[in-house]
C-alpha cells in the first residue's frame, strides 16, 4: 500500500493530504502532510501516519517527481522516520540541498509518494557491480527464510542463561562463499539497550537502528573495492578469499586519523572518511555514504546479541574464576565452537612445542575462513577470535555508558575488540579489550567488520 501527496503552495507552506484504504492486516500509510521550511529554508518536512499492528516495525521507501519528471532522492538527503517505524504518527525530512534538484526557489511541482515495506533480516551487496547497476542490492526478509528461499535458516537458536533470544538466523549464508567473496552481507539491527563491559552492567542505550556485517571483512572484499590490493599474511591462493582481511591499519580503512583539526578524526569529524580509504572507496562503489566501522559501544552490543554472558552462546558456565572445569583462559570448551583461539587451530603442534602459524600452512592454521564456526543470536560470525576488529573509538581506559556514546575526543590509541586467532580464551571474551596506533599494518591478527547506519 502507498500513499502520494503534491506540495501546493500558499504563503510559503505547502500543505496535502490523502489517506488510503487497505487490508485490515496490512500496513497503511495516511494523514501525509508536506511542507517546506521556506522562505527560511529548503528543507522539506513530510508528516504521515503508520497504522499497523502494534507488534511491526515498518521501513518506508520514498519517491518523488517534479511535475510529471522522477526525482532522485538518495538516502543521503533524507532523514527521520524511515526505518523500523511503528504505529503512529511521524516525520521524514528532505534535504533538497544533498540531490541534483537544484531549483533555488520554492518547490512548486514537488510530489512525494510514501510506500511501508517489510522490514528486511539481511542486506547483500554485489561488489562485482557498481552503484546504480542491476542486481547490486538484494535484500532477504524473514518470510523469505521461513519459506525456503535462502537456503537453511533456524530459529531460537541461542539462550542467555536459559532465556531464549528470540530470532531467525540465516545459516545458509555460511556455507555459500559467494558470500564471503563477491558478495558483502549484513544483518540488520534494532536500535536497543544493554549491559556493557566485564560484568555486563554498564547501561547503554543505542538509538540508531543498523546494518553489520555477518562476516569479518574479508581479503577478495578487500581486493574487490581496493582494485586488486592483497596485502594480508595469511593469503595462500587457496584459501585467501574467504579468510578476513589484515595487515591493514585503522588509517587505511579509513583515512588518517591524527588529532589535527583538518584530519579525518573520530568522532571530532564525524563520519567523514577520505575518498582513497577503503571506507570511502566503498561507499562510492556501492552509493551508500554510511558505511564505517562499529563504536565499541555498537561493536560490543552486535557481539552480545541479547546475552549477559562471557561468551556470546550465553552459557552461564562459562567464566573464568578458575573452578568450571576446562575453563582456565587457555582450554575453553565453551570458544572452541564459537570462533578461532589459539588452541583450536590458532597455532599447531610440531610434535614438540606449539609453533605460530605461517601463510605457508594454508587454512589449517592462523585464521579460519570466515564463518567456519558458530554464529551468534543476531546471525553475526567470528566476534569471538579469528581477527581483532577495529573499532572507531579512541581507547579510554574506563568505558562510558550513556547514549550512543562515542569515545573520548581525541586520543594515542584506537580500540580493538574481539581477541584473535593467537589469543587464550580469556582475550576472546564479549567484554575483552585491546588498542593500537591507528597506523599500525603490521599485524595479522587484526581486521574489522562493517556496519551501515541507518540514520
Amino acid at each position: 500500500m502507498k500513499t502520494a501527496t503534491t506540495m501546493r503552495m500558499a504563503l510559503g507552506v505547502c500543505v496535502a493530504c490523502l489517506a488510503l484504504g487497505a487490508l485490515a492486516a496490512d500496513p497503511v500509510i495516511s494523514d501525509v502532510v508536506a511542507r517546506q521550511r521556506w522562505p527560511w529554508s529548503r528543507l522539506v518536512d513530510i508528516d504521515y501516519v503508520l497504522t499497523c499492528d502494534s507488534t511491526q516495525r515498518i521501513d518506508i521507501v520514498v519517491a518523488a517527481k517534479d511535475g510529471s519528471d522522477p526525482l532522485t532522492l538518495p538516502l543521503s538527503s533524507l532523514t527521520g522516520d524511515l526505518y523500523g517505524v511503528s504505529h503512529g504518527p511521524h516525520r521524514i525530512v528532505w534535504d533538497p540541498t544533498q540531490t541534483a534538484y537544484t531549483n533555488s526557489q520554492m518547490l512548486t511541482r514537488f510530489s512525494v509518494t510514501l510506500a511501508p515495506t517489510p522490514v528486511p533480516l539481511y542486506m547483500i551487496v554485489d561488489l562485482t557491480k557498481n552503484a546504480g547497476d542491476a542486481g547490486q542490492i538484494e535484500y532477504v526478509t524473514e518470510s523469505d527464510l521461513r519459506a525456503g528461499l535462502w537456503g537453511s535458516w533456524v530459529e531460537d537458536a541461542v539462550t542467555n542463561n536459559g532465556t531464549v533470544i528470540k530470532s531467525v538466523i540465516w545459516t545458509g549464508v555460511a556455507t555459500n562463499d559467494v558470500y564471503k567473496t563477491d558478495k558483502l552481507v549484513l544483518r540488520r539491527i534494532s536500535a536497543g539497550c544493554f549491559g556493557m563491559g566485564e560484568s555486563a552492567n554498564i547501561p547503554v542505550t543505542l538509538t540508531q537502528e543498523l546494518y553489520a556485517g555477518v562476516f569479518q571483512v574479508t581479503q577478495r572484499q578487500w581486493e574487490l573495492v581496493m582494485t586488486g590490493q592483497k596485502p594480508s599474511y595469511f593469503n595462500d591462493a587457496a584459501s585467501y578469499a574467504s579468510r578476513p582481511l589484515e595487515y591493514r591499519s585503522y588509517n587505511d580503512i579509513r583515512g588518517a586519523s591524527n588529532n589535527l583539526p583538518s584530519s579525518v578524526n573520530w568522532p571530532g569529524t564525524g563520519s567523514t572518511v577520505l575518498p582513497e580509504s577503503f571506507m570511502g572507496q566503498l561507499r562510492t562503489k556501492t552509493g551508500f555514504g554510511n558505511f564505517d566501522l562499529p563504536t565499541e559501544a555498537q561493536w560490543e552490543y552486535l557481539c552480545r546479541a541479547g546475552t549477559t554472558t562471557v561468551f556470546n552462546d550465553g552459557a552461564a558456565a562459562a567464566k573464568f574464576s578458575g573452578t568450571e572445569e576446562n575453563n582456565n583462559g587457555n582450554t575453553n570448551g565453551f570458544l572452541a565452537a564459537l570462533g578461532r583461539y589459539v588452541w583450536n587451530g590458532g597455532k599447531y603442534w610440531d610434535g614438540d612445542t606449539w609453533e605460530s602459524a605461517t601463510s605457508a600452512f594454508g587454512s589449517t592454521n592462523g585464521t579460519a575462513s570466515v564463518g567456519s564456526y558458530t554464529p551468534n543470536a543476531w546471525g553475526l560470525y567470528d566476534t569471538h577470535g579469528n581477527v581483532w576488529e577495529w573499532c572507531l573509538d579512541w581507547y579510554a581506559v574506563s568505558l562510558a555508558g550513556g547514549t550512543d556514546p562515542a569515545g573520548p575526543i581525541s586520543g594515542v590509541n584506537r580500540v580493538l575488540r574481539g581477541g584473535s586467532w593467537n589469543n587464550t580464551a580469556e582475550s576472546c571474551r564479549s567484554a575483552s579489550r585491546y588498542s593500537l596506533l591507528p597506523v599500525a599494518r603490521y599485524s595479522s591478527v587484526i581486521g574489522f567488520r562493517l556496519v551501515r547506519l541507518l540514520q
